[in-house]
């Protein structure tokens, strides 16, 4: 359906839909097809165009516009909406350019409202940055002009409707069963693991996958900026989502807020989807004062590196000596899980790594798993594709800290 012919009909059924807001989404899907059948242009679509344009119509009336379709396509992972020209779109780990566009800002600009005001979020000119989440659990991230030059952008990333298990990761290679079997030990025996890694590098499917092992009998707090957690099987779970200030600039809730008032409502474990500032400081707090097991995730480039971006956060909520924010880390933390996106585009775990604790004011790290990509003897690819060829392979060294290993009846010799 080519763009005027979709513009004109928006016109024609706008007419018919007058009373809308009464009629069924049977009713405006009638009202649809009647008036797509009624114009001359039909005599010339095939069976699958007449649908197309039906669905499409439907959806700018009901649905989320040219959107809907691509949000109930399993195959797409993301959505990137480039001002209202130019949408982008991951199918399997590829990028590509969607033949679609809306029919101007506006209509753009409506389709961000409808998707904001259903989690009671706001975005505007004067706070020009929103994320939410759509119905389907999909995270939504809103920024508008003046800050996107181009016109409103919108990145929505989509997660499936089962979250994938540890051991579907060990089938698409993205694990090993020797290393699923130790994180599913560590987290039964309450260990507190970070798992950092780069954007769409699958730091939440881990977190997900992770978490489907907590003992059911717990009671678990999530923690997040829009809710992506997808747990199943844990009964007593309270799921705190943050808020943005009103339009009065009042009522705002933070990460930090939150953690502090989870304390209050005695969780066993506490899971925070994704540290990015001051927050970290209140992360490690918890961790430090009895609620083993906690799970969290952020942005970094490697496990070394992911301790550094820790030190930086927590310096941003207090001004303490950096013996001191390490001492805390060290305290908190026993594992750190890195996660990468390779050349291939595909999602690996490539470092695990046990928090030692401190050696001359630094942070020791004690490396259980890294991934090695298999060489030849020049030191070049096993073959000149882009495929990575490679996994993750146990450094031989056995766990430091022992003592929540051995308190949950795990054999020593398992380590």
């Amino acid at each position: 359906m080519n763009t005027e012919f979709h513009n004109r009909m928006v016109d024609v059924i706008r007419d018919l839909l007058e009373d809308a807001g009464s009629l069924s989404d049977a009713d405006v899907l009638k009202r649809v097809e009647e008036a797509v059948l009624g114009q001359k242009e039909s005599n010339y679509m095939t069976s699958s165009e007449k649908k197309a344009a039906v669905d499409r119509l439907f959806h700018t009336f009901r649905g989320l516009d040219l959107l809907q379709p691509l949000l109930e396509d399993d195959s797409i992972s993301e959505i990137m909406i480039n001002g209202y020209k130019d949408i982008f779109i991951e199918r399997e780990g590829r990028m590509e350019r969607y033949p679609l566009s809306f029919e101007n800002q506006e209509k753009l600009e409506d389709i961000i409202q409808i998707m904001v005001a259903k989690v009671n979020r706001i975005v505007n000119e004067s706070s020009p940055v929103v994320d939410a989440r759509l119905a389907d659990g999909s995270r939504v991230h809103v920024v508008l002009p003046p800050l996107a030059l181009n016109g409103p952008t919108v990145t929505i990333r989509k997660f499936p409707d089962q979250p994938l298990t540890l051991e579907q990761l060990v089938t698409t290679g993205s694990l090993t069963e020797e290393a699923r079997q130790l994180l599913v030990k560590l987290v039964k025996a309450k260990y507190n693991i970070f798992i950092g890694g780069g954007t769409g590098s699958g730091k939440t499917t881990f977190l997900n996958a992770l978490s489907g092992y907590i003992p059911v009998d717990e009671r678990v707090i999530t923690i997040e900026d829009s809710a992506e957690l997808q747990l199943h099987g844990i009964a007593n779970l309270v799921s705190l989502e943050t808020r943005n200030s009103n339009t009065e600039g009042k009522g705002k809730v933070t990460i930090s807020d939150l953690i502090r008032a989870s304390l209050r409502m005695r969780p066993n474990r506490i899971i925070v989807g994704e540290v990015r500032g001051s927050e970290a400081l209140d992360m490690l707090q918890a961790m430090n004062t009895g609620h083993d097991g906690s799970l969290s995730t952020g942005h970094a480039n490697s496990v070394t590196d992911m301790i550094s971006r820790l030190e930086t956060m927590v310096l941003s909520a207090a001004p303490l000596p950096i013996p001191v924010i390490r001492s805390q880390i060290c305290s908190a933390v026993d594992i750190m899980v890195h996660l990468s996106r390779l050349r291939d585009r595909s999602r690996r775990v490539t470092e695990i790594s046990e928090v030692a604790g401190m050696n001359n004011g630094e942070v020791m790290l004690n490396p259980l798993y890294r991934f090695e990509e298999n060489l030849d003897e020049q030191g070049g690819r096993m073959d000149n594709t882009l495929q990575v060829n490679g996994r993750l392979v146990s450094s031989g060294n056995r766990l430091l800290r022992t003592q929540k290993w051995l308190n949950a009846g795990l054999k020593e010799d398992a380590m």
